[in-house]
């Protein structure tokens, strides 16, 4: 289908090497009969602003997705954006207003929420850990909620990001949340959010001999293989899902966005 009337999609971040998106979200646009491609986009922290203002000139670049590092940095750069992204600052996908401006939306949560239930978890009522309170953290945590569990505990090495997530989500009323350490005695639920298993060397976000075959264990690190906390958390019993997983997930959320759909 590609032709000069392909609408354009790129990803931007840094590292880029390691996505999925491009490949599984220009296959969805053909089964969904759209002339439309993704295309990998390595923009340096510090670029973003001249890439966005090269970027918002090409007429044809429909809409963009949006990784680490730039989550944060995009969100200034919306016109409009959903509740959830005005909420916490941060966008994870935009599309191009009818006057050309950039709308935003952070869809992290929801796909990251969906690949958890498609693989057996049980969200509703249940007690959750969640390591990592960033940008997708957030977004998580609020996804979390929205699915109905009972209470988040929250756990992040920077510690005043911890205390002002709690605090935010604290104030929607959606469930009980509160800060605590990387324990997960008494979850049915345990998340990292964090980047922690991208390299060889990382820590478990969750020390291995906590987790039990009780536990569903979810992970946001894609492009890596089984992670080593995944790992971990297969051996202890638990069943598991991936980054992998999120990202399927949100190739089937993220064309109605996109497409308007």
């Amino acid at each position: 289908m590609l032709s000069g009337e392909t609408s354009l999609y790129p990803i931007i971040g840094d590292p880029i090497s390691f996505v999925k998106s491009p490949q599984r979200l220009t296959v969805r646009f053909e089964e969904l009969s759209h002339n439309g491609i993704c295309i990998p986009m390595q923009i340096p922290d510090g670029a973003l602003e001249n890439v966005v203002r090269g970027l918002g000139a090409v007429p044809n670049v429909r809409g963009l997705l949006i990784t680490m590092p730039h989550k944060n940095s995009m969100f200034s750069y919306c016109a409009t954006s959903s509740e959830t992204s005005t909420l916490l600052r941060v966008v994870s996908v935009v599309r191009r207003n009818p006057d050309g401006s950039w709308h935003g939306d952070m869809l992290d949560g929801v796909a990251f929420v969906a690949a958890l239930k498609k693989e057996g978890a049980r969200p509703e009522r249940a007690r959750v850990l969640q390591v990592g309170a960033g940008g997708a953290g957030s977004a998580i945590a609020i996804a979390l909620l929205d699915a109905g569990v009972g209470e988040l505990v929250l756990h992040d090495a920077n510690q005043s990001r911890r205390d002002e997530l709690v605090e935010l989500l604290s104030s929607l009323g959606r469930g009980r949340v509160v800060a605590g350490p990387p324990d997960p005695t008494g979850c049915g639920i345990v998340v990292n959010a964090t980047p922690m298993g991208m390299s060889p060397n990382d820590p478990l976000p969750v020390a291995a001999h906590l987790l039990t075959s009780s536990m569903f264990v979810g992970d946001v690190i894609a492009g890596h293989g089984v992670t080593p906390f995944l790992q971990e958390a297969r051996s202890a019993g638990c069943k598991t899902a991936d980054g992998f997983q999120m990202v399927e997930a949100g190739i089937e959320i993220m064309p109605h966005f996109l497409l308007c759909k």
